[in-house]
């Protein structure tokens, strides 16, 4: 494991935190009182927040499974990691790839205190944990470096994270910060909240906020989130509702068609 041994005391069980609050969405057990409180009420104004958070998971999972089978990707970046739960990178890079070798990254201690469990690993491949905020980006792909080759193409995954960062601190440029140095063939994956498809975002937003500052959320248009890929070639379709992004069937696309959130792949062009 990359960084510092995860400390329970830092968890405050007593403020609903994000990580948890998710979890709880998706039928975790990581959660406590204070997460479900919020979580709940979170339902009232949404009503279709867990099948949003189900459809932002579904989605990571697709994007990974094309990147290491279709794309032939064996490396990546994945940064705003949250508890671990079903399909994570690991699992679904190393079903279709066993060698992929994954960093994951996050800041929030009780993610850390579960970590070991994404530490398991096929034997050709690795898989690594960093204690690290998104806005530090030289120290993530300073220590990143120590499992995965930057000179081979790398995946920089940034899923329901980008909304936590407000555009006073330039989101945009943390993103180029993290594409810049990879070579040509590396991939950038992001999902990110917004407001055009269900206006009531923006009130659970702000509820969500409320209840604790670090639910404070940025969310953005579809036009906003595609120049987040600026200088890169978007793998079709394109920007769209996570949902839409390559369903693996009709079925599946219509049972998650309420995700709150644009997501998008692109590949950084070159050789």
């Amino acid at each position: 494991m990359l960084g510092r041994v995860a400390d329970p005391a830092e968890i405050n069980t007593s403020v609903p935190h994000p990580a948890r609050v998710y979890d709880y969405w998706l039928g975790g057990k990581d959660n406590f009182e204070a997460d479900r409180q919020a979580a709940r009420a979170a339902i009232k104004i949404f009503p279709h927040t867990v099948q949003s958070a189900v459809a932002c998971r579904a989605f990571l999972a697709r994007v990974v499974h094309y990147l290491a089978g279709e794309a032939g990707i064996r490396q990546f970046l994945d940064i705003g990691t949250g508890l671990p739960s079903g399909d994570n990178v690991h699992e679904v890079a190393q079903s279709a790839a066993p060698d992929s070798r994954i960093v994951y990254v996050d800041n929030d201690p009780i993610v850390l205190l579960h970590a070991e469990t994404l530490l398991t690993s096929s034997a050709p491949g690795a898989t690594a944990y960093l204690d690290a905020d998104l806005r530090d980006t030289g120290r993530i792909l300073g220590e990143a470096a120590r499992t995965l080759d930057f000179g081979q193409p790398v995946a920089v995954l940034l899923f329901a994270i980008m909304h936590f960062i407000p555009d006073a601190q330039d989101p945009a440029d943390i993103v180029r910060t993290l594409m810049d140095p990879l070579p040509p063939g590396s991939y950038l994956a992001i999902g990110h909240h917004t407001a055009d498809i269900h206006p009531e975002m923006e009130e659970f937003a702000r509820h969500m906020s409320e209840r604790n500052p670090e639910f404070r959320a940025t969310l953005r248009s579809r036009a906003q989130v595609t120049g987040f890929f600026d200088g890169l070639e978007l793998v079709p379709p394109g920007v769209v509702q996570i949902s839409k992004w390559r369903p693996r069937s009709d079925l599946e696309a219509q049972a998650q068609a309420q995700a709150a959130l644009w997501g998008g792949v692109a590949r950084k062009p070159g050789s």
